[in-house]
């Protein structure tokens, strides 16, 4: 998976997207709504994903985004060990501007019209609060507020997540799980960054952020004195780091930051870090181990997911802890295999997707 969660200049995407099974237009002019709901696979099981809201230049640029996510989706479920398929939607505009409880009760009405196909989510742009508004027209919403019986906010999971890749990472390139004393560059403290911090200083690292976002660093300096910071991200990739840690939005792993890096180790919370194809080799030639976005940030949809179950933290934390294993596994496949890690992660999710997906073309009888 190499695309850009920060939408790309490219020529037009194809509507049908890439293998996706439903692309989904809603517009309602009252309210302002434009919306792409697009389901990549529902092979494991209805699909799920965020709703992100943004200010997109053009449409194409959205449809682009909701396509690459929407199969992110569909490997990030299926590696995660969910009997759930991808999807995503996005909503075109300022949320600052147009986010409103007419615009969220509209889209709620037509995430309704799939009649469980997709389940919604929080995403960038989106909170628990607007999901709790969206599910008063939609039965097909998790990430609701815990008042209203949801996961709350799913970064905690996310960056748990992240640390337990980290530390998978760091057994693999080191041979020891700890963090100790690593100096770690996270880019991004806003939703996830910041808890991800918490576990790097809980355990003695030495942390270097940055955010374009002032007050989300003030912030995070008063509660961790010991936290450096730098001005920029161009700035942070040059940093002596062990690891980089990109939490922002996608494409963060660009032909200039990886010749500009100095860690030994990527691990971060950002959807679709790769800008493009070719990359994930150029991180093995320079000798740097990616763990792969999609396998690491599993945490928040896990967290999620248990909604379905009936929410209990624990027992989703349990499940997100499991993120370590998982990650060695994929990192020890890409080295048996001679792939880049991306390569090795593609491959797990997609065999999952193939083999249990295959089962549901056995028939069974209701009742």
């Amino acid at each position: 998976m190499t695309d850009p969660s920060t939408p790309p200049a490219s020529s037009t995407p194809s509507a049908f997207g890439s293998h996706h099974e439903q692309v989904v237009f809603c517009h309602d002019e009252a309210s302002g709504l434009k919306a792409i709901i697009a389901i990549y696979s529902t092979a494991l099981g209805p699909a799920l994903g965020g709703t992100r809201f943004y200010p997109y230049a053009t449409e194409a640029e959205a449809l682009t985004d909701v396509l690459n996510l929407s199969q992110g989706m569909a490997y990030k479920n299926a590696l995660a060990g969910l009997d759930l398929g991808g999807g995503k939607a996005v909503i075109i505009g300022d949320p600052g501007k147009l986010k409103g409880e007419a615009l969220l009760r509209a889209y709620g009405r037509f995430v309704q019209t799939l009649n469980g196909r997709y389940f919604t989510a929080c995403d960038v742009g989106t909170f628990s609060a607007d999901m709790d508004v969206i599910a008063r027209e939609c039965d097909f919403v998790v990430g609701r507020t815990v008042e209203h019986g949801g996961a709350g906010d799913s970064s905690v999971l996310t960056a748990f997540g992240v640390y337990q890749g980290m530390r998978a990472s760091a057994q693999h390139v080191w041979g020891d799980a700890s963090l100790a004393g690593k100096r770690v560059g996270v880019a991004g403290v806003g939703k996830v960054g910041k808890h991800l911090v918490d576990h790097l200083m809980a355990e003695e690292a030495h942390v270097v952020i940055t955010d374009p976002y002032e007050p989300a660093v003030s912030a995070l300096l008063a509660t961790h004195p010991g936290v450096v910071s730098v001005a920029d991200t161009d700035t942070l990739i040059r940093e002596p780091l062990d690891i980089y840690a990109p939490c922002a939005l996608g494409g963060a792993l660009n032909d200039e930051s990886v010749e500009a890096m100095t860690a030994q180790i990527v691990c971060g919370a950002a959807n679709n870090q790769l800008a493009h194809d070719g990359i994930e080799k150029r991180l093995e030639e320079r000798g740097i181990t990616y763990a792969p976005d999609y396998c690491v940030n599993a945490g928040g949809v896990i967290q999620v997911a248990d909604e379905l179950e009936g929410f209990d933290f624990d027992r989703a934390k349990a499940r997100a802890a499991k993120i370590y294993d998982t990650t060695l596994s994929v990192l020890a496949r890409a080295k048996a295999e001679g792939v880049p890690p991306s390569v090795a992660a593609d491959r797990v999710a997609e065999q999952r997707i193939r083999e249990i997906g295959r089962l549901r073309q056995v028939y069974l009888p209701k009742g």
